[in-house]
């Protein structure tokens, strides 16, 4: 954690962000995963997930964001309301999802939290842990790429 988040996102963002309602959050990170793990996830078994609301709270940036796992992708969803929650600080986050630290380490260390039903929060574990990370990176913009280089680097990669 040399380079943490905190050290280089401007003070003032986590205070706006914290003034969002989940509905514009959950819209972007639906957004976000539909275009570059959705492709990779249609493949796989997901038809555990189906149905099934999930919650993501990120704790330093006040932000939280709820979706469902459709047919079609990922849906946001207007009521707070998750079948799993999962919080963590943005670090951790980018850490999972950069496959830089385990989730079971971070759990353990009590650096995430899974709320609700775990069991269905370890199906979804399971299957992001079938992703092939290259795919999906390489599904984004060529600037998004070299920004995920440097959060790689920063976070001490």
């Amino acid at each position: 954690m040399r380079n943490s988040p905190e050290r280089w996102l401007p003070a003032a963002l986590p205070r706006l962000l914290r003034r969002l309602p989940h509905l514009p959050v959950s819209l972007a990170l639906t957004t976000a995963l539909n275009l570059t793990a959705w492709p990779s996830i249609r493949r796989l078994d997901w038809q555990r997930l189906r149905g099934r609301r999930f919650g993501v709270r990120v704790l330093d940036l006040g932000l939280t964001a709820y979706f469902a796992v459709t047919e079609s992708g990922f849906a946001p969803q207007v009521t707070a309301v998750a079948d799993v929650t999962y919080t963590a600080k943005l670090e951790d986050f980018l850490r999972l999802a950069l496959r830089l630290t385990d989730p079971d380490t971070l759990f353990f260390d009590r650096r995430l939290v899974i709320e609700g039903d775990t069991e269905l929060g370890l199906a979804a574990k399971n299957l992001l842990d079938a992703i092939d990370l290259a795919e999906v990176l390489g599904r984004l913009p060529r600037p998004l790429r070299a920004g995920v280089g440097i959060v790689q680097r920063g976070l001490g990669t």
